[in-house]
């Protein structure tokens, strides 16, 4: 009886081993629900229109970028003309130094009535604070009672701007500390 009931235990041990590995794979294998296609559309639906929106916008901030450098291509288009006219007009202003010419004086002055009505604007400097933005300091001196620190006390050479934009920077003496 003790072997029939050993060898018994065994085959038993042997079928709840079987049938544990056997539940372990079943356990495994879990089905997954099958994904409804409504709900599978409208979650693709609702990411093309987010795509969409998103291009949308993309394209209006190029359109207003394309926009505004066009305006400004436009404002500042005649900038290079500018910049070769007052080279010709300091040269006239040289000329007009050495010695007086009636129709060199009218030349001149239409070439700057022109150039204003333009844009162009002469940079004022002579006694007011130095900016290193529109002036450019050459040299200094030391300050007096006329003229505190940091203040223009010549200009050497006149600059000027062009709609806001400084063409060519006024070369100044500026009163130091």
């Amino acid at each position: 009886m003790s072997d029939d009931v050993v060898s018994e235990e065994v085959v038993d041990e042997e079928l709840l081993a079987q049938q544990s590995e056997s539940s372990d794979d079943e356990e495994v294998v879990v089905e997954e629900e099958p994904i409804d296609p409504l709900v599978e559309a409208l979650t693709r639906a609702e990411k093309a229109e987010k795509e969409i929106l998103y291009r949308d916008a993309e394209i209006q901030n190029v359109r207003k970028r394309m926009m505004a450098e066009k305006a400004t291509s436009i404002v500042y288009g005649t900038l290079p003309l500018a910049r070769r006219m007052l080279t010709i007009l300091a040269d006239i202003d040289r000329a007009l130094a050495v010695g007086e010419d009636e129709a060199l004086r009218l030349i001149r002055t239409k070439m700057w009535t022109e150039l204003c009505a333009d844009g162009v604007a002469k940079i004022e400097a002579k006694g007011l604070v130095f900016d290193p933005v529109k002036m450019e300091a050459i040299t200094t001196i030391p300050s007096s009672d006329d003229y505190p620190p940091h203040t223009v006390v010549e200009v050497l050479e006149a600059g000027f701007t062009f709609k806001e934009r400084v063409i060519f920077a006024s070369k100044v003496v500026v009163a130091s500390e």
